[in-house]
């Protein structure tokens, strides 16, 4: 009798591996002016930063020079080595409006970095489902999003970026417009369904004690008490600090922890 060959165990895929995003000696702004210059930056596989700094100093800027919407003025802006120049979909950009296309429903709208990838229509929809199920969103994928709340449909932008397997997500204050319970939920769903993603993430926020809950690092961006206009001789200010971990809300009661709170502060002139 013969023993039919063994079948191989199916391989157990890895999660995405997160990329390296660096600044060295960048100028960055719009048509020609520059809002940041003389950043240094290095931002490391699977990290999540925070940044934090006053209004107008440039937080938005940075993302979305990150993410390929602008292109650097002077220096280099790099994944990987690589030059950063237009968008790729290794770089998922959520911003505080949802952006949800509202004739979509929750699961369609999941489905669209999917869609774009070539991925099958079956595969497509149970990839996104379970990104529904993990966001807490089970049961809800027919639904439109004018038929949930303001909280629910951040909760399926964010299934939705990291649906597609960005190895970098760069957030633009997502949790601004909600109110203080829900973005307390938003937080903490966060940094559960980071866990294990391995994506690097760059979180852009002005609520302090967010950025010190969610980060590994956090980044001051454009403080010190007044900010003069970017030139290539006149650096912009850049401070990044490690975060005490664990993650908890308790910590916030560690020493080490308010110890960096007032730093964050006083460096924000508040």
């Amino acid at each position: 009798m013969t023993t039919p060959p063994e079948t191989a165990p199916a391989p157990v895929l890895a999660p995405p591996r997160g990329t390296r995003l660096t600044l060295r000696d960048a100028s960055i702004g719009r048509q020609g002016t520059p809002v940041l210059a003389g950043l240094d930056l290095d931002v490391s596989p699977g990290e999540i930063l925070t940044v934090v700094g006053p209004s107008g100093c440039g937080k938005s800027t940075l993302l979305r020079t990150l993410a390929g919407l602008l292109r650097p003025l002077g220096g280099e802006v790099t994944q990987d080595d690589r030059p950063i120049t237009a968008p790729h979909a290794e770089r998922a950009l959520i911003f505080q409006d949802d952006a949800l296309l509202p004739w979509r429903t929750l699961r369609a709208n999941v489905e669209l970095p999917l869609a774009i990838k070539g991925v099958g229509r079956g595969e497509r929809r149970a990839r996104a489902d379970g990104w529904l199920e993990r966001v807490g969103l089970g049961g809800h994928g027919a639904r439109l999003p004018h038929r949930v709340s303001g909280g629910q449909r951040q909760r399926v932008q964010l299934a939705r970026a990291l649906a597609g397997e960005p190895r970098a997500v760069l957030m633009d204050e997502p949790f601004g417009a909600l109110d203080a319970q829900t973005r307390a939920g938003m937080q903490q769903l966060l940094a559960e369904v980071l866990r294990g993603t391995g994506a690097t993430v760059v979180f852009v926020t002005h609520d302090v004690d967010e950025a010190l809950f969610l980060g590994d690092r956090v980044a001051l961006l454009g403080t010190g008490g007044g900010r003069a206009p970017a030139t290539p001789t006149a650096p912009s200010a850049l401070e990044v600090l490690d975060v005490p971990r664990p993650r908890e809300r308790t910590a916030h009661g560690d020493a080490a922890t308010i110890e960096l709170r007032r730093a964050v502060l006083t460096s924000l002139g508040t």
